[in-house]
């Protein structure tokens, strides 16, 4: 059972986390999974716990 999990800042809808989930579904079918099999997992991270560079995402949006 093929399982993807995805980690992303929050921010994006619940429209474009469903577009996400069944474009990376499609994907891994078309690898050769069968489609019942497939599981894929967002995790949303807010943007003050994710940090890249040693600054969070917070904080460079706010630098913007």
């Amino acid at each position: 059972m093929p399982l993807v999990e995805i980690s992303i800042a929050e921010g994006r809808t619940e429209e474009q986390l469903r577009d996400l989930m069944g474009r990376v579904h499609t994907a891994i079918e078309e690898w050769g999974a069968p489609g019942q099999s497939v599981r894929v997992l967002v995790r949303e991270v807010p943007p003050a716990l994710w940090l890249s560079g040693g600054v969070t995402l917070a904080e460079k949006a706010a630098a913007k």
